[in-house]
């Protein structure tokens, strides 16, 4: 099994735990991490763990801090094929507190231009075709900086649909839009606040079954809507499928969740075709990533 992964928006990511965190008090942590990051770099490093040498990892790096995102991007054996810009890559910081036992997300910086010169457009869907002519699957997840081109995440999908790859795509809006009029994606994965935001519908259970059975005849496309520690719920061609979530679990990091369930269900898809044994393999990838401190990981 072969798949690219893309990320539009890496991160370097600091995960700072603590005992218990107040505000406008001195907190000292217990524990610190930093990984590389971005939905589809936590997507790759789950599926590296399923499967060593099975992904790699297509995303725009800013020159300042380059070196360092691919310092630990080795450190997780992830194969990075790196489109060099201007500026830094942005960081997040991710805020534990396990009293309340609560996740922050704070994310900083972006590169330092305006637009995307179109020689870097170029130049990173060089790296994708690349990457494609080897693999069997694009996953495809995170937000598109406004710096590139409103077509891009489209355009990329397209370029895996044409050639006959197995694509998920993780994103939403207009983005997601465009995507579904150029081409049908295999797979499109996003939460519930996401579907409705992008595809209207009734709020509740039965309102998202509806949906979901709409969105996956008009585009011949598995849809899959997650809800946090909730039932998920896919269709495929009109039939719908659920995914009971694990319980009495001992949460450490829900950061990533999503994207260990992604991983895990496009690697259990280009194994079986089956909708429901791909389900139920995100949803073990996502517990195990609940219960680690590094986002996106099984251990």
């Amino acid at each position: 099994m072969k798949v690219t992964s893309v990320c539009l928006s890496p991160t370097i990511q600091r995960t700072v735990s603590f005992k218990t965190f107040l505000l406008n008090k001195v907190n000292r942590s217990e524990k610190y991490g930093v990984w590389a990051s971005g939905k589809a770099v936590n997507a790759a490093r789950v599926l590296n763990q399923l499967e060593a040498g099975s992904v790699r990892v297509v995303c725009p790096l800013g020159e300042e801090n380059q070196k360092r995102f691919t310092e630990f991007a080795e450190k997780d054996s992830l194969l990075l094929s790196p489109v060099t810009i201007p500026g830094n890559t942005r960081e997040c910081w991710t805020v534990l507190d396990k009293t309340a036992k609560t996740t922050t997300e704070l994310v900083v910086g972006e590169p330092a231009v305006e637009k995307m010169p179109q020689n870097k457009v170029d130049e990173l869907m060089d790296a994708v075709n690349e990457s494609l002519s080897d693999s069997d699957a694009l996953l495809i997840a995170g937000s598109r900086p406004a710096i590139w081109p409103d077509n891009l995440s489209c355009d990329i999908c397209k370029a895996a649909c044409d050639a006959g790859k197995i694509t998920l795509v993780d994103f939403w809006g207009d983005d997601l839009k465009r995507t579904l009029k150029a081409c049908e994606p295999t797979v499109v994965k996003i939460n519930e606040e996401e579907f409705f935001s992008t595809f209207g519908g009734k709020s509740g259970v039965a309102g998202l079954k509806s949906a979901l059975t709409t969105a996956s005849k008009k585009h011949d496309t598995i849809f899959i809507v997650t809800r946090g520690d909730k039932a998920t719920y896919a269709a495929q061609k009109g039939k719908v499928f659920e995914a009971d979530t694990e319980k009495d679990l001992k949460i450490v990091n829900t950061t990533a969740c999503g994207d260990a369930f992604a991983a895990g269900f496009l690697h259990e898809y280009l194994k079986s075709g089956d909708v429901q044994a791909a389900l139920k393999k995100g949803t073990w990838c996502a517990a195990r990533n609940a219960e680690n401190e590094c986002p996106g990981s099984l251990q």
